[in-house]
């Protein structure tokens, strides 16, 4: 088993940043092959943000957060970063990262969700 802890959501003003962390531990961490950011903001559906994958840390970012979000992970603390910047008010929401084993095509590994709120 995985688990996995996120941390770093706040109030925000529009146009600030936040850096959020999801931290990671368990035995089965080794076969983990990618770790992903979500969020659902009310009243809507959980939506893919971006990931990262755990060895070589090659990137994706959906159109809405490239050039203004940053993942980043660091192996020996076996922790994930979203970093967000120039935050809408449209970015609020909770934040989950997951992670994705390999050999498998599903986020199996959920946390519990870190709050943004960005006012306007």
């Amino acid at each position: 088993q995985v688990q996995l802890v996120e941390s770093g959501g706040g109030l925000v003003q529009a146009g600030g940043s936040l850096r959020l962390s999801c931290a990671a531990s368990g035995g089965t961490l080794s076969r983990i092959n990618m770790v992903g950011w979500f969020r659902q903001a009310p009243g809507k559906e959980r939506e893919f943000v971006g990931r990262i994958t755990w060895n070589g840390g090659s990137t994706y970012y959906t159109d809405s957060a490239k050039g203004r979000f940053t993942i980043s992970r660091d192996n020996a603390k076996n922790t994930v970063y979203l970093q967000l910047n120039s935050l809408k008010p449209e970015d609020t929401g909770v934040y989950y990262c997951a992670a994705k084993p390999s050999l498998t095509p599903l986020y199996n590994y959920w946390g519990q969700g870190t709050q943004v709120t960005v006012s306007s």
